[in-house]
């Protein structure tokens, strides 16, 4: 079988978002190492503002670096910018920070729906807040599918850069789930083994069993290495010389032993094995190493011969034996050597 085999990996299974969405806003009244507090007066000292040198006596101030502020200029100064409407994050407001940013608690809210994220989770990409079901809807990665999101926690198989649920990688004939079972991708679909064996598979000519490797070809049909056996013997045929007679194939034993043509000289069978000619004359027939005078033993093939009863002569023996043409009309052409071709051996 030549198609490859393949496996779906599983993602981390954590969806998309996950990450993201498990994000929480810090809340706090914005300054907390900075208290309030009112002062009478310290002394014959007047106690003002570092920044504007307002008299902070009997007023509320707030400490930094150890140095008093009124609260216009502390908030001015040092008071975070909310995210959403610009505005100072006033002491009196809660700060809800998250990654250097802030905001007023009315504003901490989705950016599409506008529904509040306190104490929810949520997104942010883009700059932009979400809520979960906001950011699933424009950013969480869908099945190549069903087009449905991936929610957390769910199953994702990955395959040459497309992702799917794990009951939406199924075969593409008997629709079942492959999970991580193995697969045999064709055309652009994925098929389960035993699905593609049944559809597409080489099948043996002989059991009709899947030629899972290897395997050998005879009159362009596949087989099994053991199913190509001799017709007569049954013995395997694979790697062996043999021929066919009907388009049935045999060893060469058992071929010699039932079709052979015998050897008028010495009485094996003409099996073609390591030569395809041989020699026929009337109703006797000879290899060509055997087609010799039976005097002088010289070779035959592709000269006139003379005939004695069973023995052929080659003509210069023929003429010491004065043969005469009443006898033998001597090399007639229906005495000549006929060389014929024997069935290839495959």
């Amino acid at each position: 079988m030549d198609d490859q085999q393949d496996q779906a990996v599983y993602s981390n299974g954590d969806g998309d978002y996950s990450r993201s969405m498990n994000a929480n806003a810090r809340i706090s009244n914005g300054h907390p190492s900075y208290p309030y507090s009112s002062y009478g007066t310290a002394g014959s000292e007047q106690f003002s503002c570092y920044y504007c040198e307002r008299n902070l006596s009997g007023s509320r101030y707030i400490l930094k670096d150890e140095h008093p502020y009124c609260i216009k200029c502390y908030e001015d100064r040092f008071a975070n910018t909310c995210e959403e409407c610009r505005r100072k994050i006033g002491t009196d407001s809660k700060d809800l920070s998250y990654k250097d940013r802030h905001w007023h608690e009315k504003c901490f809210f989705c950016s599409m729906c506008k529904t509040p994220l306190i104490d929810k989770p949520f997104g942010c990409k883009n700059d932009q807040l979400y809520c979960g079901e906001c950011y699933n809807q424009q950013f969480a990665s869908r099945c190549d599918k069903c087009n449905q999101i991936f929610k957390p926690g769910t199953k994702k198989l990955e395959y040459r850069g497309q992702q799917f649920h794990e009951h939406c990688f199924t075969c593409y004939t008997c629709s079942q789930p492959i999970g991580t079972k193995s697969f045999i991708p064709k055309d652009q679909k994925s098929y389960c083994v035993p699905c593609y064996e049944e559809n597409f598979a080489t099948k043996c000519t002989r059991c009709l069993k899947v030629i899972a490797q290897g395997g050998v070809t005879y009159k362009n049909q596949p087989w099994h290495r053991e199913c190509f056996t001799c017709t007569n013997c049954k013995n395997s045929l694979a790697g062996q010389r043999f021929t066919s007679r009907e388009d049935h194939p045999y060893c060469a034993d058992c071929f010699a032993r039932i079709y052979a043509k015998k050897c008028f000289s010495c009485s094996k069978p003409i099996t073609g094995i390591g030569g395809t000619r041989y020699i026929s004359f009337e109703d006797r027939h000879w290899h060509n190493d055997c087609f010799v005078c039976q005097r002088c033993r010289s070779s035959l093939v592709g000269r006139g011969f003379l005939t004695d009863g069973p023995d052929i002569l080659c003509p210069d023996c023929g003429r010491r034996e004065q043969y005469y043409p009443t006898e033998n009309s001597a090399y007639n052409s229906g005495q000549r050597s006929i060389v014929s071709d024997y069935p290839k051996t495959n």
